[in-house]
């Protein structure tokens, strides 16, 4: 079996605000220890026999993050591949698909999302195994997850009473409610549908063919016509429009006569909200899960997050607290499914708060806020060994940059000048700039905004090293 892992990266994880953000979703996170879910996913694949090359498809914002967790970690070949707008998961398997048959014409795709939690890796893998004798049949394989308890958040997957390890799908069926949820169960056929699935890349796209045969070719055509840019693959944004969206289980297996399903007992979960997190993690005598500077007083059965500073508790049964240096979210933990609800009016409301941390990440390193105020505002900037902002400018506001850490190479108008640790400079508003780390240490250092508007939209770039317009 010539093994291509294609992993998912596209969601917003909005369930799991403040912690998740559009700008810095759940996926590259540490929710689950000291990587991220994103980077556990690389780890679980990077073990299977006959992997020959991973696929990775992502949304433009998220491309550097993505780049960077995958140099941290032990991969093979890579190949990462941009969605110019979100189309769900049945056009980006689509693209993951007909990339990998570009290379091999035997391609077996397995895709995962990149935010899920699977605690039995051995027995993952002996799953895939068990998968691959019914791909080699010609099934298209889906993995259904042994329920542990009636759960309304999750759609199951009905199989086919059988002993063989691959069992013919009945039926697939929505989001139940309690009482349905009860009785699928009680009967022993019925699994969770975990969103991961095995098939030939041929196969797959045989499927789609058949069943959304535009799609197919607004993929094929996006691939076609796509740009390589740096490590990317940037897929035509207009063909690439012109997809339906849809998923996978939609588009395909919910309709084909091939799907087969593999059951699982490996402890996934999606962590698609607090309270599923909750579940996965290792109570206290109270039953409170606690990450963190926490301490709690006559706390029962919650989850606790501080992210930046104390958080104290009192009195609180079944409850959800996360605090982060710019948000702080309390629900009751059964409401957990609808913190998404709060983003929503964060939006309508035009909050920042919803898209981004305090913290924000950027191909050369990362600012974070430190204070502002109608005329000014003060960031820490942070840049990497050897990477260097955009030459730009700005129509509005002017900067002071002072040299806490590292050495800084400056670009001023027509001059260029070295700056070490305790030294400062000034740029005037509308003056072309650039700020380098030339060093082997990482730069740090304190910038003081005036000006009458001080947004992130009003910088003009001349040059990028990055590809941003």
């Amino acid at each position: 079996m010539n093994l291509y892992p294609l992993i998912l990266s596209g969601g917003s994880g909005t369930r799991l605000w403040p912690l998740s953000r559009k700008h810095y979703p759940k996926q590259f996170l540490p929710l689950d220890g000291e990587g991220s879910l994103f980077q556990a996913t690389l780890d679980r694949v990077s073990g299977l026999p006959d992997l020959k090359s991973i696929l990775v498809v992502c949304n433009q914002e998220h491309r550097f993050m993505v780049a960077e967790q995958l140099d941290a970690g032990p991969c093979a070949d890579t190949r990462i591949l941009l969605e110019p707008v979100g189309r769900n998961t049945a056009p980006a398997a689509a693209v993951g698909a007909l990339c990998a048959l570009a290379h091999d014409p035997d391609a077996v795709l397995l895709v995962l999302p990149a935010d899920h939690v699977i605690r039995n890796v051995e027995g993952f893998h002996a799953a895939v195994a068990k998968a691959a004798d019914a791909v080699e049949a010609g099934k298209l394989v889906t993995f259904g997850t042994v329920p542990t308890h009636p759960e309304t958040g999750y759609g199951y997957i009905k199989a086919a009473r059988t002993e063989a390890d691959a069992r013919p799908v009945e039926e697939f069926v929505e989001k139940p409610d309690l009482a349905r949820a009860k009785a699928y169960v009680d009967s022993g056929d019925y699994f969770w549908n975990s969103g991961m699935f095995l098939f030939r890349a041929s196969a797959y796209l045989d499927e789609l063919e058949v069943w959304e045969p535009d799609m197919l070719a607004a993929c094929r055509e996006a691939l076609d016509q796509a740009k390589h840019d740096l490590d990317f693959i940037r897929l035509d944004t207009e063909v690439f429009s012109r997809s339906p969206s849809n998923s996978i289980d939609y588009a395909v297996m919910e309709r084909t006569a091939r799907a087969a399903v593999v059951p699982i007992d490996v402890g996934w979960s999606d962590v698609g909200s607090w309270r599923a997190l909750q579940d996965i993690g290792e109570p206290d005598e109270q039953g409170n899960v606690v990450v963190g500077d926490v301490l709690t007083d006559g706390s029962r059965n919650c989850y606790l997050r501080a992210e930046s500073r104390l958080l104290a508790t009192v009195g609180l049964d079944n409850h959800v607290v996360v605090e982060t240096p710019d948000a702080v979210l309390v629900a009751a933990r059964d409401r957990a499914q609808d913190v998404k609800n709060m983003v929503e009016r964060l939006k309508l409301h035009g909050r920042q708060e919803c898209d981004f941390h305090r913290r924000v990440l950027r191909p050369w390193g990362a600012y974070e806020g430190i204070a502002n105020a109608e005329r000014f505002q003060v960031k820490r900037i942070v840049v990497k060994p050897g990477e260097k902002l955009s030459l730009q400018m700005h129509h509005h506001r002017a900067e002071h940059w002072i040299v806490v850490c590292g050495t800084a190479k400056v670009t001023c108008g027509d001059k260029s000048f070295l700056l070490s640790e305790d030294q400062s400079t000034y740029i005037p508003l509308g003056t072309v700039h650039r700020l380098e780390n030339p060093g082997v240490i990482p730069l740090e250092l304190i910038e003081v905004q005036t000006g009458s508007y001080l947004g992130e939209d009003d910088i003009v770039r001349f040059e990028d090293s990055y590809g941003r317009q």
